[in-house]
């Protein structure tokens, strides 16, 4: 983030980044120093939903967003095994 002078949004994906409200608490929380003011009453709870969780007010946008890892696997493995 340095190298790039801040950053647009934070993004948590993948399986502990959708359900782990835990480790997304940990990693976001007291960075408003760097423009990211994260909303825990959004955070608490929250899995498997698409959803911003911070405030409103945030300068960078902190995002969950849901993968489904088992189709891209399949699909990068019909790719693989059709040519």
């Amino acid at each position: 983030m340095a190298a790039m002078n801040g950053c647009d949004a934070l993004i948590f994906t993948g399986g502990i980044g959708e359900k782990g409200d835990t480790t997304r608490r940990g990693v976001a929380m007291n960075l408003e120093n760097l423009g990211i003011e994260f909303d825990d009453t959004i955070n608490t709870g929250l899995r498997d939903k698409e959803m911003v969780i911070s405030k409103p007010t945030s300068k960078v946008k902190v995002i969950v967003v849901p993968t489904n890892e088992e189709l891209v696997i399949a699909q990068d493995t019909l790719a693989l095994t059709s040519k």
